[in-house]
């Protein structure tokens, strides 16, 4: 640079300046995309956002059975198993007449298929069940009220898991429970309590709702 140059306040060459049109670009495509952004409800935030589970790749679906007669002195029954930390249902066919035969042995039968290895096509469709197979239900005691069973372990002591889904598979029995709820007691002599099957219970089978001990005579 000669002298002329910078007495008469020539540039100094080095990073070329940014064009204010350039500039203006910039902030105008920024202010768009918060407008976007605000339109669309989605807001920063600095607080970690909790938004469940994360959903689960299992279909929790089974494929649809062709349609078949079920044999002489059996019924279809659904049976609530875990699938994706969540309860669901699958249709099994028992042998027994549910219209008439024994509460117990309904009990009995809807446990079996409780406490069975899920079939391939449940497996592949994520499901598993968290029944133990030496559980034993019984009838109720002198005393108990009507609709009461029995189970071999105190009910509480069961895995919540498990304890959901029976208190499901029962409560869903016209033969063994009344208004989504089922009567259960355990081997001691604790009164039995009411536990009831919610849209909760489904969701989040570790949290099942009881009615509160009952009141024996």
């Amino acid at each position: 640079m000669t002298r002329s140059e910078r007495a008469h306040g020539a540039p100094r060459r080095g990073r070329p300046a940014r064009a204010p049109g350039r500039t203006a670009a910039v902030l105008a495509a920024a202010a768009a995309c918060a407008a976007l952004m605000a339109g669309c409800g989605i807001r920063s935030t600095s607080v970690p956002v909790d938004a469940g589970a994360a959903p689960s790749r299992m279909p929790c679906r089974t494929a649809t059975p062709q349609a078949t007669t079920p044999p002489a002195e059996s019924v279809s029954v659904r049976i609530y198993l875990v699938c994706a930390s969540q309860l669901g249902t699958v249709e099994r066919t028992v042998e027994f007449d549910e219209s008439r035969s024994d509460p117990l042995l309904i009990a009995q039968a809807l446990l079996g298929e409780l406490q069975g290895e899920p079939d391939a096509d449940e497996r592949r469709a994520g499901f598993s069940s968290d029944v133990p197979v030496a559980l034993r239900v019984s009838d109720a005691r002198k005393g108990d009220p009507d609709g009461t069973l029995r189970l071999s372990e105190q009910p509480d002591d069961l895995p919540s898991e498990a304890l959901a889904q029976l208190v499901c598979t029962y409560a869903d029995s016209e033969a063994l429970g009344s208004g989504g709820s089922v009567l259960l007691g355990g081997p001691g002599n604790y009164a039995p309590r009411g536990y009831l099957c919610t849209s909760e219970t489904k969701s989040r089978p570790g949290e099942v709702p009881t009615l509160g001990t009952l009141e024996l005579p």
